[in-house]
Order: C-alpha cells, then sequence, then structure tokens
C-alpha cells in the first residue's frame, strides 16, 4: 500500500474516532490508531492533527480534539496558526514573476497553504500545492510585494522587528 493511501485512509481513521469518542490527548490518539492496526508515532499524530484542522475544546472536565466543521461558524483569520507552523518547518522564499515559491519538508505543503488561507495575509489570487512546494499567485507586483512583507514578518517576527529598527536609524 502507498504512503498516500495509508496518509489518507489513516486521516479517515482519526475524522471517525474524534467524531464518535472523546480523543483527549495526542497519546490516546495513538493508542486508538495503534488498535486500529496503524503503526503511528506521536510525531506523525501531531502532524495529522494540523492538516486536518482539528481543534481542541472543552466537553465537561476536559478538553477533546473535535473536526472544525463542528465548531459551526467560520473562525476570524489569524496568523497564529501559520506563524506556528513557519516555526517548526523550514521554508525557502523563491520567486519568478508574479509567483511566489515556497518550499518546505516533505508532505508540509498542503499544511502550510492552509494556513495561509487561514491567516489574515491578502492580495495573492490563490495558492497551489504540491508535496513540499507551493506556489502562491499575485495579480500584480505591489500585491506581491506588500504579501512577501507581510509574510517574512510572520515567518520571523523577531528579526523583521529588528530588521525594521536597523532601517529607521
Amino acid at each position: 500500500m502507498t504512503a498516500v493511501l495509508v496518509k489518507r485512509d489513516r486521516h479517515a481513521a482519526i475524522r471517525r474516532l474524534v467524531s464518535e469518542r472523546p480523543i483527549a490527548s495526542q497519546g490516546d490518539l495513538v493508542g486508538e490508531l495503534s488498535a486500529l492496526g496503524f503503526d503511528v508515532t506521536q510525531a506523525t499524530v501531531s502532524r495529522d492533527i494540523a492538516e486536518l484542522g482539528l481543534a481542541k475544546v472543552m466537553r465537561g472536565e476536559r478538553s477533546v480534539y473535535v473536526l472544525p466543521e463542528t465548531l459551526g461558524a467560520q473562525r476570524a483569520p489569524s496568523d497564529e496558526r501559520l506563524r506556528r507552523i513557519l516555526s517548526d518547518i523550514p521554508v525557502t522564499v523563491g520567486r519568478s514573476g508574479l509567483i511566489v515559491v515556497l518550499t518546505g519538508q516533505p508532505g508540509t505543503a498542503n499544511v502550510i497553504a492552509q494556513a495561509i488561507e487561514e491567516s489574515t495575509l491578502d492580495g495573492f489570487v490563490g495558492t497551489v500545492a504540491g508535496d513540499n512546494t507551493l506556489i502562491v499567485l499575485f495579480p500584480d507586483e505591489p500585491a506581491l510585494l506588500r504579501w512577501l512583507d507581510r509574510f517574512h514578518a510572520i515567518q520571523a517576527p523577531t528579526e523583521a522587528i529588528a530588521v525594521t529598527e536597523a532601517l529607521s536609524r
């Protein structure tokens, strides 16, 4: 069975488990998936949780994972998820015309693209993600440059502050 099929089946199992019973931790999820025959680690489950957009909410006296569609109204755009992802995944930034090319580790492009779509970054037409590379499309040069400035500020907020302070001297 290919890795893509295993991942698809594992994601389906996670969605089913989270919707059927309270799953309070990544360790609980590893145990449930192992019982179903999946060979997973906590790191794999952590990536799966991010990719599926699972959220933790209070249910009674404890917090449990829930599917994003069960949260009701769409969450307001936020840069926090993108900031967390970019702090964990090294991403290189390239450019070709009105296209920004972002390259991360294998299997991370969809997660990064989704986080960009959910962030406050705007001015882009859309994203297209492969395995480790995604492209962000822009209508014009000013929109691309504004987006890059904001992306770099989210990617490395302390470096962006230092650059801004250095430029203002």
